[in-house]
């Protein structure tokens, strides 16, 4: 038996924009190898817009619907349909030269969010059972992206400490906050907790205590446009950039040739039907959303999650601390009024072993 964790990275080059990859099925023989004696394996990505799909929500899809709820997250969130985040010229955190080479990738940033994938997962060691690593913003001008990954193999995890810490939140009843901003005092907090714990390979799990209602954690980029237009817009109404792609077209029909009106026409129904039979929801109320101009409750459509896990290691000066992406911050989305303006989280620490 492994007397310590083995820690593998893995590059990845995307084929296309969107993409649906079992990671298992990228390992080298080196990797298959190396991995085989452990009994779990954490999967990590360095990024904000390519992630792990639940373990428990791919089991409950089924490998032929993964790609339709995929397409449920492209359909509800289409390329370029006047995202904020994608308005560079008003991108205070951009300098002009990172305006020249910035994605213009909202889209993907709101599919992760609302589809509920994560940037760490565990998964039991199974050969025959996939990891699916789903990319959403693959390819820029041209040329793929490149992909960060790590896995870890481990034999089991144990609790370290548990604490529960309160969030305030405004008085909004759309609000999301970032986990990581100084004024909170939870990053100076959770630091000294992995300072004291010493552990060499774990993990720092954040939840909604069982009392929270209508709120979700992520770990995304915490961009103001971002969170605060686009995202509030879509807690608003989660349809509304899927409306947006098709509104020039059914607004403006002598400018789009009959034809292809027609496609607009069917394929906008075609995608949302596609869409709520994939989220479980029935015909009935597709018609009375398009009575109401599309205005669906968040909850039937939001996949978020509850909890949140940031991958933790001992660095080459035995100082324990977070592993995060450039642009990853861990974020609390509520879409009601919490009552007394306050988000109680559970969090637990975790060593691998």
């Amino acid at each position: 038996m492994p007397a310590e964790p083995t820690d593998l990275a893995l590059e990845i080059a995307p084929n296309a924009r969107h993409e649906i990859l079992d990671l298992r099925s990228l390992f080298s023989i080196e990797h298959r190898d190396a991995l085989a004696p452990y009994q779990h394996c954490l999967y990590w990505s360095a990024h904000t817009t390519a992630g792990f799909l639940d373990r428990g929500l791919a089991n409950r899809l089924s490998p032929g619907k993964v790609p339709t709820y995929i397409n449920v997250l492209r359909t509800m969130f289409p390329e370029g349909a006047g995202y904020e985040h994608d308005r560079l010229e008003r991108r205070e955190d951009l300098n002009p030269d990172q305006r020249a080479i910035e994605p213009k990738n909202a889209d993907s940033h709101l599919a992760f969010i609302a589809g509920g994938l994560r940037s760490c997962v565990i998964h039991p060691n199974r050969p025959n059972e996939p990891v699916y690593f789903v990319e959403l913003d693959g390819i820029m001008d041209g040329r793929p992206r490149r992909r960060q990954t790590r896995v870890i193999g481990f034999q089991s995890e144990t609790v370290v400490k548990e604490l529960q810490v309160s969030v305030p939140v405004s008085g909004h009843p759309i609000d999301s906050i970032n986990l990581k901003d100084p004024r909170l005092g939870l990053q100076e907090q959770f630091s000294e907790l992995l300072s004291r714990a010493g552990i060499k390979k774990g993990r720092l799990t954040l939840s909604l205590s069982k009392t929270e209602r209508h709120a979700g954690l992520t770990v995304n980029e915490f961009e103001t446009l971002l969170m605060r237009h686009d995202l509030a817009e879509v807690i608003r109404n989660p349809l509304r950039f899927a409306a947006e792609k098709y509104r020039n077209a059914l607004e403006n029909p002598r400018a789009v040739p009959g034809k292809a009106l027609g496609y607009a026409k069917y394929d906008f129904i075609r995608l949302l039907n596609t869409s709520f039979d994939s989220l479980g929801l029935r015909n009935s109320i597709f018609e009375k959303l398009i009575a109401r101009t599309l205005a669906v409750p968040t909850s039937r459509f939001f996949r978020m999650k509850r909890s949140a896990s940031l991958l933790v290691e001992q660095d080459s000066n035995g100082k324990t601390d977070f592993v995060e992406g450039t642009y990853q911050s861990p974020i609390l989305v509520q879409w009601q009024q919490a009552p007394g303006n306050t988000r109680n989280l559970d969090v637990t620490l975790t060593s691998l072993t």
